[in-house]
């Protein structure tokens, strides 16, 4: 195969985001070159920062520490406002409808656009989400109690866990600090790992709201296979690995 360097790294890359491990026999057949050469290759790429060599093989880079809210608010937000419009247009909510909004800003944003005349049920364990809800109009809003984790202002712990074993709603929006073949949509910390896999078992249909920056990485703890997710709205075309995996779980896919 006669390709240039840089698009081989660049198909390495995203095969390695998309499938969360490769391997050096794989990736060498192919590319039709030489075991040697992919190790190059890898090497490169590990230098660059752009994944993680290991024995055998390469996994994705690092991911990188987890962030409070006010600086995540400044990360991706165009792309976080359109993978909320695309969400609630492709949902097309109907009055009444009952959903679980999980804390984070993409999720957020897509609070914000909820409709206040159509007497939706909205329940979250994000306090600014909770808060915006209502100052918007909205009357059917619910907070989870629970422990509050400052770093993401979400409620988590035994209480909120108590209350969604309970419940049973139309929608759940989600949102993931990791998404990845391998190790599915992930999150850095265990009690907010706990309160969505709970938000994910309460809910009938799972749509995850994930912009770029998510789409490869994979952090300590799972929550949710991408068996478990319905639709998946993102802002860019997934990896190809990703995709083909995506394709066997039957998930939607929507690029906004």
């Amino acid at each position: 195969m006669n390709m240039r360097i840089e698009d081989r790294h660049r198909q390495i890359v995203e095969q390695v985001r998309g499938a969360g491990r490769v391997l050096v026999v794989e990736l060498a057949e192919r590319f039709d070159v030489a075991p040697e050469t992919i190790r190059r290759d890898l090497t490169a790429l590990d230098r660059s920062g752009s994944l993680r060599k290991v024995h055998g093989g390469a996994i994705p880079a690092p991911a990188l520490p987890e962030t409070g809210v006010a600086q995540r608010e400044q990360v991706n937000p165009s792309a976080k406002q359109a993978i909320a419009c695309a969400t609630l247009e492709r949902l097309a909510l109907e009055p009444g409808t009952t959903l679980l909004v999980d804390a984070g800003t993409t999720t957020g944003a897509a609070a914000r656009l909820l409709p206040a005349d159509r007497g939706l049920t909205i329940i979250t364990n994000s306090v600014l989400t909770a808060a915006s809800l209502a100052a918007a109009g909205h009357t059917r809003v619910r907070i989870l109690g629970g422990q509050l984790r400052g770093l993401t202002q979400a409620a988590v712990g035994p209480e909120a866990l108590e209350t969604l074993s309970t419940l049973r709603v139309d929608v759940a929006l989600l949102g993931a600090n990791g998404v990845s073949a391998a190790h599915g949509m992930s999150t850095p910390d265990p009690d907010e790992a706990t309160v969505k896999r709970a938000m994910v078992r309460s809910a009938r249909q799972v749509v995850a709201l994930v912009d770029s920056t998510k789409i490869g990485q994979e952090h300590l703890v799972s929550f949710a296979s991408l068996d478990d997710v319905d639709l998946l709205v993102t802002d860019v075309e997934l990896p190809p690995a990703l995709t083909e995996h995506l394709a066997t779980t039957e998930t939607e896919v929507l690029v906004a």
